[in-house]
């Protein structure tokens, strides 16, 4: 398995993470056995990195992660995340970043995973009622207590990222990337790459999308939460199709998969990105990991480029409501 660096502070990871949140919640009904048999065969492909969060499931997916790597603690790199708020009944209730939660929300992830250290801790949003520094400081603290190694944001704005990283080193930014979301290249990645800070795209394949299996809502099950994605919405559906279309055939020119050369395309974007793939089914996991091996040419990345160019997909990527808690 190739490793890469993410930060300056030591944390070296696999090229390709593992992205758990959909084993517990949004794409669908969720299979507890399956995703543990998934998290179990990324272990034995050289995975290493895996990532969930506090709010996926409302927990039951820290839960699920912390059964899988049971004795396995010294084979996973491990990266959750706070900040987002959820009620008993799953309701979204707004953003916390201070400091007594932030320390707070990390005992019960330790205890739901069931680990010592948490490898990578982010702050899911950004708090706008807290500043970033007050947020870091907690996060800070955390690191010399010893219960978390390497510090991580989300979803913040360039100017958030450089404030925090004036109060404690940050390790790594994770926002969304891909070959239909590429707004981090105006100005969030080259921030990363001015402070040092490494980069971890999330919905890498634009949440199932770029693996030209959705074609129709009839294509998602009930209860999935893209069938009331802007991009997913049917104005935009069929737009956001001719993309697919057209990656598809430089694809089929490369010889592998569409998902495969979604993440090619990333993994050529600097040695300082590693994406977080997420799936439950270990086919699809080994067709991700497949994209390790798919090289692409300065030829071969002109035509992906012409084909999905900065703001090609039609419609935002979150619902309204969503998209005011990202970028700030």
């Amino acid at each position: 398995m190739q490793l890469r660096k993410l930060g300056q502070q030591g944390l070296q990871v696999s090229a390709l993470g593992l992205g758990c949140m959909g084993m517990s919640e949004f794409y669908g009904a969720k299979n507890d056995e399956q995703s543990v048999r998934t998290i179990h065969h990324a272990l034995e492909l050289g995975i290493n990195f895996l990532d969930t969060a506090d709010m996926y499931g409302t927990g039951h997916n820290e839960s699920l992660v912390g059964r899988a790597i049971k004795g396995h603690r010294e084979k996973v790199i491990l990266a959750t995340k706070f900040s987002i708020l959820r009620g008993k009944n799953g309701s979204f209730e707004g953003v916390n970043g201070k400091p007594e939660y932030v320390k707070a929300a990390c005992d019960a992830s330790l205890k739901r995973l069931g680990i010592e250290v948490i490898d990578l801790y982010y702050q899911h949003r950004v708090d706008p009622n807290t500043p970033i520094e007050e947020t870091v400081g907690a996060m800070a603290d955390l690191v010399k207590s010893g219960k978390v190694r390497f510090l991580g944001l989300s979803e913040a704005a360039p100017q958030t990222i450089r404030r925090a990283h004036s109060v404690h080193p940050i390790s790594v930014l994770q926002t969304e990337y891909s070959l239909w979301t590429r707004d981090v290249e105006t100005e969030i990645l080259s921030t990363c790459r001015d402070l040092g800070i490494g980069f971890v795209p999330y919905s890498p394949l634009g949440r199932g999308f770029l693996t030209g299996r959705i074609r129709t809502l009839q294509d998602l099950e009930e209860g999935d939460y893209r069938r009331h994605s802007p991009r997913f919405e049917k104005e935009n559906l069929g737009y956001n199709l001719s993309i697919i279309k057209r990656l598809e055939e430089i694809a089929s020119h490369k010889q592998c998969s569409l998902a495969q050369l979604a993440l090619a395309w990333l993994l050529s974007q600097g040695d300082d990105i590693v994406p977080i793939a997420g799936t439950k089914h270990t086919k699809y996991l080994e067709d991700n990991i497949q994209a390790l091996k798919v090289r692409l040419s300065a030829e071969d990345l002109d035509m992906i480029n012409q084909a999905a160019p900065v703001g090609a997909a039609k419609g935002q990527r979150y619902p309204a409501q969503a998209m005011q808690s990202v970028n700030r």
